[in-house]
């Protein structure tokens, strides 16, 4: 048995394990063709050879990348990048420049993206000074769960951001949402926003909602280098 036919048997194996009132996430817009449902045995017992055959079917299928996955692809390359930022949303923005890479790994399952650059940020003294910032995602389309999914850490602190999001054709964007705690009692909705403006330009937002309402608090227009 190859290594993927002995996670799949793995994982066949939990699925039969889990609670039996587990529901299976409702389909999205941008979700790919479904594929026949499948319950486990009556009996609570091991599946017959036909039946293990059949689910082992199903999460091949469920495993193999498509259209939503080729949409995440579309955005790898090389990119500079224009931060603009709000700590006051009623102040003028500060502005920063960078640069990202995003490529498509795992056969186009999912895509990472490493990004560099400086910000100004105040200091201990309360004075504006330059920060050296690195950044990775990583991201893809849950073929089970029929959302886009994102992680991202960054040199800024030791939170994993999990995001999951889905993508309008019509505005061509995709639409993350996410709930943080930035510092103890501090918690906070995140909705970003990337829309493809074309095969060259993509832009960022970010907003917040501390309980007040959304602010958005940054903005990042990425242009690909020739």
């Amino acid at each position: 048995m190859n290594t993927r036919l002995s996670l799949a048997a793995f994982l066949v194996a939990s699925f039969l394990t889990s609670p039996a009132d587990a529901q299976a996430p409702a389909a999205s817009p941008n979700a790919a063709a479904p594929t026949s449902a499948i319950s486990p045995p009556k009996t609570g017992g091991q599946p017959s050879a036909a039946e293990m055959q059949q689910m082992m079917a199903q999460m091949m299928e469920l495993a193999k990348p498509g259209e939503n996955h080729k949409l995440l692809a579309q955005l790898a390359g090389d990119w500079t990048y224009t931060v603009k930022m709000w700590m006051d949303p009623s102040a003028a923005a500060t502005e920063s420049k960078g640069t990202a890479t995003r490529k498509a790994i795992m056969d186009g399952r999912f895509c990472t993206s490493e990004h560099s650059g400086k910000f100004q940020m105040p200091g201990p003294d309360g004075k504006m000074t330059d920060m050296n910032f690195t950044g990775m995602a990583i991201e893809g389309y849950d073929n089970v769960k029929k959302k886009f999914v994102s992680a991202w850490i960054d040199n800024m602190g030791t939170m994993i951001l999990m995001s999951e999001g889905s993508w309008d054709p019509t505005a061509k964007a995709f639409t993350y949402r996410a709930n943080c705690e930035m510092m103890p009692g501090m918690t906070m909705k995140i909705r970003e926003v990337i829309k493809v403006v074309d095969a060259d330009h993509h832009n960022f937002e970010w907003y917040e909602d501390r309980g007040a309402g959304e602010t958005k608090t940054m903005e990042i227009s990425y242009t690909r280098k020739k």
